[in-house]
């Protein structure tokens, strides 16, 4: 039987838009200004930058080892409780991480933002799909923008708060000498997180009157009761091991993992490229900033290809437009200009359709939930590995086209995989 949301729920499903991108905002600020830092980071801490890179990478190991986890935490919870959870752990985590004193803190608060922020990274998808019916591949195109968009901010503003002198003398141990320092800076990546969380709880304020109401004792069969209607759910319960045997999963779980892992070559080693072909360090750091806030264009520009007959072909055409662009950067620099605009959308659209994929390959939000969790588990683990792996192809060869073959190994599996995932098809139908 189909589940109807009920009449005395009404929820606004712009409000609820407000609040997922209110969320999404704070999904990829708090990782993506570490990178920009860790000259500062390391010269505070008496380390050298090399020994502190790992840091980068704790998120998307943590994403890799707790995105599984996560279906099950949603279903016991409720999704919408969950996701107050880990912005409130988010913000703790930040803190914690620029707390003075042992380095410690540094690592550990890193690693307790990377698991805040899979939360969300595996339940924003079962949202949307939950709560804007056929309005899903819009809602993915603006949340995906502001993943990249907000994202792109975090990086560009880091540095110039860090260094900033406010002229009030010396702010040890926070600051460094005068300056606010990098341990404040990376405090100024959680500011939108108290607004989020406001937005989040009234948007689904709804779901707590209707369970004071019902005496709703399981806040996941909650969530399912004020769902707009659809097919006939998974077994509640089960979909979290059963999407592990599902080969349609398998194949949007490797897209996935395909995407991210080129995503993160090109954004991670796109600056050193530029830098080897001539380019000055702050030309080579403009076109990595460009990379991604052209992507979030590509982000918003999905919903528009992701119709009628090209549907069922965007996923695989969109890795043959970032192989174009990746070997235009590697063998033909001298049309940088023209690879990063290709890329940058490229890449964009390549994300979004990634996480488009986990609602419109699930026939309801329990199911995109599972999928999530699967998917962005080996999609994120794969990710980790890519730029390490490329830069030691890069050690080892003493050029840039060694690593550029893997770099297109990783899209052709993105294009083969992608053949297959456009067709019209659902996850746990058997």
């Amino acid at each position: 039987m189909t589940s109807q949301a009920p009449a005395a729920a009404p929820r606004s499903w712009v409000l609820m838009f407000v609040a997922v991108c209110l969320v999404a905002a704070n999904m990829r600020m708090t990782i993506t200004g570490v990178g920009p830092l860790l000259d500062d980071i390391a010269a505070d801490r008496g380390v050298s930058a090399a020994a502190l890179g790992a840091l980068a990478s704790v998120p998307l190991v943590v994403w890799g080892i707790t995105s599984p986890l996560v279906h099950g935490l949603g279903s016991r919870l409720g999704i919408s409780r969950a996701v107050t959870i880990s912005l409130i752990a988010l913000a703790l985590g930040t803190l914690w991480r620029s707390f003075p004193g042992s380095p410690v803190n540094l690592w550990a608060g890193t690693a307790l933002i990377g698991a805040s922020l899979a939360v969300g990274n595996v339940l924003l998808p079962a949202v949307i799909k939950r709560d804007f019916g056929n309005r899903v591949p819009l809602v993915m195109g603006v949340y995906t923008a502001m993943l990249g968009g907000i994202g792109a901010v975090g990086a560009g503003i880091v540095v110039p708060i860090a260094h900033f002198d406010p002229g009030s003398g010396d702010l040890a141990p926070w600051g460094v000498g005068t300056e606010l320092g990098w341990r404040v800076a990376l405090l100024c990546t959680a500011l939108a997180v108290p607004p989020a969380i406001l937005v989040w709880v009234i948007a689904n304020a709804p779901r707590r009157r209707i369970e004071s109401v019902t005496g709703a004792a399981d806040p996941g069969a909650l969530d399912a009761a004020l769902a707009p209607a659809t097919a006939t759910a998974p077994r509640r319960g089960s979909a979290g091991r059963r999407i592990w045997r599902d080969p349609l999963a398998w194949l949007v779980a490797l897209y996935m993992g395909a995407q991210s892992g080129a995503f993160y070559m090109i954004s991670t080693w796109l600056s050193p490229i530029g830098i080897s072909h001539g380019r000055t360090p702050i030309v080579a750091g403009i076109d990595t900033m460009l990379y991604q806030v052209i992507g979030v264009a590509g982000s918003l520009l999905l919903p528009a290809l992701f119709r009628g007959r090209l549907r069922r072909w965007i996923p695989a055409l969109i890795p043959v437009c970032v192989a174009i662009a990746a070997t235009g950067i590697v063998l033909f620099p001298t049309g940088m200009p023209v690879w990063i605009c290709l890329g940058g959308l490229a890449s964009g659209a390549s994300l979004s359709t990634a996480i488009t994929l986990m609602a419109v390959r699930a026939r309801d939000h329990e199911g995109a939930s599972a999928l999530s969790g699967m998917a962005q588990s080996i999609g994120y683990t794969l990710a980790a590995v890519g730029p390490f792996t490329f830069g030691a192809l890069h050690d080892l060869s003493d050029t840039w086209t060694v690593p550029l073959v893997l770099l297109l190994g990783a899209l052709g599996a993105q294009f083969a995989t992608g053949l297959a995932v456009g067709r019209e098809r659902y996850v746990l139908e058997d």
